[in-house]
């Protein structure tokens, strides 16, 4: 339900303040960063707000990531994708989490090679596709997992991993498929064989409450106009291994010139707010659905 939604991204944005205050950060985690007291507007109250520019600056899609030697599972999760479509199952699954349904948790068994078992990579920090509740999984994609499962007569198993090793595990054979919000990309058809899209997806900027800087702004051409009169001086952070990170970066398979602000990559994307909200960066960049949900707990905390 909506509450326990909020209650999961509640409970992970106080995980990344307390481990933010206690610890810090290098450049991929930020463990071991010494706040400041941030800009001269994070001293107000508001301030410590944050807000997510509604303007989308991409247009991607995500599909599956399904290992390149099983072409069997690839046509039967083309087929499941369409099937679900077609019967709304994935419009229900998506009322769950953005219409204020009440999502069901997903349990994971333990791998087990003697058993007939999907084993599924995700990076349960990327609400709400997928995330933690406790011991149990929760998500768009991983109820999507369980009833593709059911589908094919296999055992669930879920693999808890960085965001940057989930389509390398399909690619190594050491997982069936990745469904972790993936945006289809050139680089990572090399690991996986994409299955047909099921979300459309873009990338949104998220930025101190009180920055007036982008609220004239009716456009993405708008928004980047200003990002590119950044300096290398400024930093804009992005969950690592993202198409925000390749967004700020510059990537020439996405199609994306980048921009002259320095990336800051993070395990993921609240430990990227927290440091915005500490005075660590200038912008967060990524994808809109967690970057509405991750301001959301933000806000509640502060």
């Amino acid at each position: 339900m909506k509450k326990m939604k909020k209650f999961a991204a509640l409970a992970l944005a106080a995980v990344m303040t307390c481990s933010l205050a206690a610890c810090g950060g290098n450049d991929k985690d930020k463990d071991e960063t010494v706040f400041t007291s941030g800009s001269s507007a994070g001293d107000s109250e508001e301030a410590k707000g944050v807000k997510v520019v509604d303007i989308d600056l991409t247009d991607e899609e995500y599909a599956f990531g399904v290992d390149k030697s099983q072409p069997e599972l690839l046509e039967k999760v083309n087929a499941f994708i369409s099937e679900i479509k077609e019967d709304g199952t994935l419009d229900a699954i998506f009322e769950k989490y953005f219409g204020g349904g009440e999502p069901e948790p997903v349990k994971s068994a333990q791998l087990d090679t003697s058993k007939d078992q999907l084993v599924v990579a995700t990076n349960a920090a990327f609400e709400p596709f997928e995330y933690m509740q406790g011991e149990d999984y929760v998500g768009v994609d991983m109820e999507i997992a369980a009833l593709l499962a059911e589908s094919l007569g296999q055992e669930l198993v879920i693999q808890n991993m960085d965001f940057d090793a989930v389509c390398l595990s399909v690619g190594q054979q050491k997982c069936d498929i990745a469904m972790a919000g993936l945006t289809v990309s050139e680089d990572r058809k090399e690991y996986v064989t994409f299955s047909d899209s099921y979300y459309q997806a873009s990338q949104r900027l998220i930025t101190l409450a009180s920055d007036t800087t982008f609220d004239e702004c009716k456009e993405a051409a708008d928004v980047e106009e200003i990002l590119n009169g950044l300096s290398s001086s400024d930093s804009i952070g992005a969950q690592q291994g993202t198409t925000g990170q390749s967004y700020i970066e510059g990537s020439e398979d996405l199609g994306f010139a980048g921009l002259p602000a320095k990336c800051v990559p993070y395990k993921n994307g609240s430990l990227a707010v927290q440091d915005l909200v500490n005075g660590n960066l200038k912008y967060v960049i990524i994808d809109a659905a967690p970057a509405a949900s991750i301001t959301e707990a933000i806000n509640e905390m502060q």
